[in-house]
Formats: structure tokens, C-alpha cells, sequence
């Protein structure tokens, strides 16, 4: 057991939660980001303001024509799973070798592609870091054993898996139509949380494939979030805060949060208000890309998704129902309101009682640095 214990320290293959549920699922989501959601934004963009060097097809791949964004969209599976062996410390000939498997495993996966490319991803690339430099023939080994074991994975877990979780979130989003009010409050809540949480909302929502009501509740949850402690903290952090956590993120506040759990009441609270209003007043739905419905503010991602949404739907969108739309005047109040003005109107509010209370005092939310 000592001998198995040293080798896993000498190859830096750390078996912990940490590294797989965090550091992996963190960095797929910027794959993801980089890849996927760019590639929507910039089709998105081209498509709508007659951009023509974003909508010419600039490579043609098995008879399909390709844009710039189209591009980006198409590698979203390598991109991932490359920024998983990056969050691994993969070596160079197991992070390249990576390519292959993303790409692989996400056109294998389907719908559920990001949650078989998170899996197989991490399978790869231990066993490619476990063969690392092992042999005089390193070049040729361990891109071999990377590969295969990738590509191998794939073949068997990735299309159940891929199954399994695009029917799990049918099943989120066929709730969430049925019961609007109950599941707009889960799905807003549990998502707000995972958005602040160390962990990686958009991953989830893009594994789960969460669009349409769902997808609204989501934003809703992530909005009130960012917004939320961005806002309420505005007295202790000034602008520089509000700029850091409003458009980057809420996960900012997770030392605070350690050091005292009641000033997360406020956020928390609002996002189980606004993601029924999201719900049940506004019909707020997000049909762009699934990973924006778990970027919230986050460079204003969320709302770009939910344009993208009404214009062009994501193909996952296209797949559950949705349609193109021209939004109305409702459609954008409901966009403005449950991302920004409710967030900062309400999540204040209930800080302002939590101080009262004596749950929150003068300082407690001050960022680190």
C-alpha cells in the first residue's frame, strides 16, 4: 500500500474530491467558455448584426460549412478535455493527447457530452501521467496509452452516460414546466449556491443541459448571487467589489462565508424569491448554450444566452422544443429585472434585517486583498 501511495505522490495523481469535483469541473467549464459559448456569442453576433466575416463558412468538413463561431463550437469537446488535463498537471504528451479523446468523447456523448469528456478525461489523463516517463520510448507510449484508454472509455461509458444525464435534465426541465413555482425556487437556489460554492454551476448546467424555464430559474439563482453580494457589499468593498463580484463572480465571498454561513441567508433567500418570478411572472427562458443558464452576471453570459436564446436557440434548445422568438417589451423586462434590479433591490433588503438581527456586522463581508 506504501509502494501504491508513492508512486500515485510521484506522479501527482491526487484521488480526492478536490481535484476532480473543483479544480476539474472548474477549469472543463472554461474549455467550455472558451470553445462552446464563444463560438455561440460570435454566430450570434454575425447572424444578427450582418457581420460577413463572421457568418462566411470558412472550412467545409464533411459537406457542412463551418463559421469562425462554428468553429469554436465544434472543438468545445478537445477544449475541455484539455483544460481538464491542465487542471490535472498533466504533462505535455498526455495534455496534447487529450485532444483526441475530448473530441471523441463529447461527438460520442451527445447531449451529456460534457459530463463523459469531465469522466473520461480524468481517467486519461492519470493513466497517461501514471506511464509518464516510465519508458525510454516516452513519446511514443504515452500518447499511445493516453489515447486508447481515452478514446476506449469513450466508446463504452460515454453514450449511457450521455443518455443519463440528458434525460435527467428533461426530467429537471419537464418539473420545472409542470411545477413552475415549487422547482423555480429548487432550481434557482441550488444553482445560486453551486455558482458560490467552489464548484462550477455552468459545468453543471451544461452536463445537465438545462435550457428553457429551467434554464431562467438558473440565471435567476446565479443573478441574485452575484448581484446580490455585490450590492449588499457595496458599503465594505466600494466599486471594486462590485465590479469583481457583480460581473466575475460570487465565489469571492467563500472566506467570509467560512468564517460566518449567515451572511449567505440574503443571497439565498433572493434567489428562492426571483426564480419562481422568473418562473411563473416573466416565463423567463434561457435556450442559448446550457452553460450560460450557470454563468449568472458573469460577463454578463447569462443574459447574452438568453438573447441568443430568443434569436437562434442552442441546438440542446432546439432539441427540447424551443423556437425562435421576437422578444417583447415584457420578455426584456423580465431579462432586466431578474438579473439586475430585483437581485439589488431585494437582497439588501434582507441583509439590512440579517444586521439587525445581529447576523451580520460591519466587515463581514469585506473581500480578501
Amino acid at each position: 500500500m506504501e509502494n501504491i501511495q508513492a508512486f500515485l505522490k510521484r506522479k501527482n495523481i491526487v484521488l480526492s474530491a478536490r481535484r476532480y469535483g473543483i479544480d476539474a469541473l472548474g477549469a472543463m467549464a472554461q474549455g467550455l467558455f472558451c470553445s462552446l459559448l464563444i463560438g455561440t456569442i460570435l454566430n450570434t453576433a454575425g447572424s444578427q448584426f450582418h457581420i460577413g466575416f463572421l457568418t462566411a463558412k470558412i472550412i467545409t468538413i464533411n459537406e457542412t460549412g463551418y463559421t469562425i463561431g462554428g468553429m469554436a463550437s465544434f472543438m468545445s469537446g478537445a477544449a475541455m478535455a484539455v483544460a481538464i488535463g491542465y487542471a490535472l498537471q498533466a504533462p505535455p504528451l498526455v495534455l496534447f493527447s487529450l485532444t483526441t479523446v475530448g473530441y471523441a468523447c463529447n461527438a460520442l456523448g451527445g447531449a451529456g457530452g460534457p459530463l463523459a469528456v469531465l469522466l473520461v478525461a480524468i481517467l486519461a489523463a492519470e493513466c497517461g501521467k501514471a506511464v509518464s516517463k516510465e519508458t525510454r520510448v516516452d513519446i511514443l507510449v504515452t500518447p499511445i496509452v493516453t489515447t486508447l484508454i481515452g478514446i476506449g472509455a469513450a466508446w463504452v461509458i460515454a453514450p449511457p452516460i450521455g443518455s443519463a444525464a440528458s434525460a435527467f435534465g428533461r426530467l429537471i426541465m419537464r418539473a420545472t414546466e409542470l411545477q413552475p413555482f415549487l422547482m423555480g425556487i429548487v432550481v434557482s437556489v441550488l444553482v445560486g449556491v453551486a455558482l458560490t460554492l467552489p464548484i462550477s454551476s455552468a459545468a453543471i448546467c451544461s452536463v445537465l443541459g438545462l435550457t428553457g424555464l429551467a434554464g431562467g430559474a438558473a440565471v435567476a439563482g446565479c443573478c441574485a448571487q452575484m448581484v446580490g453580494f455585490a450590492v449588499m457589499s457595496f458599503r465594505e468593498n466600494g466599486w471594486g467589489g462590485l465590479v469583481s463580484q457583480g460581473l466575475g463572480t460570487s465565489m469571492l465571498q467563500m472566506p467570509n462565508i467560512v468564517k460566518n454561513p449567515r451572511i449567505w441567508i440574503a443571497p439565498t433567500l433572493t434567489s428562492a424569491i426571483t426564480g419562481p418570478i422568473a418562473t411563473c411572472f416573466f416565463y423567463l427562458e434561457m435556450n442559448g448554450a446550457a452553460i450560460n443558464s450557470g454563468m449568472g452576471t458573469c460577463g454578463l453570459c447569462g443574459q447574452l444566452g438568453i438573447w441568443t436564446g430568443w434569436v437562434a436557440p442552442s441546438e440542446t434548445a432546439l432539441a427540447n422544443g424551443a423556437v425562435p422568438i421576437s422578444p417583447h417589451i415584457m420578455d426584456w423586462l423580465g431579462l432586466i429585472f431578474i438579473s439586475f434590479v430585483l437581485p439589488a433591490v431585494i437582497c439588501p433588503l434582507i441583509n439590512q434585517l440579517c444586521r439587525k438581527a445581529g447576523w451580520v456586522k460591519d466587515g463581514d463581508l469585506t473581500l480578501a486583498g
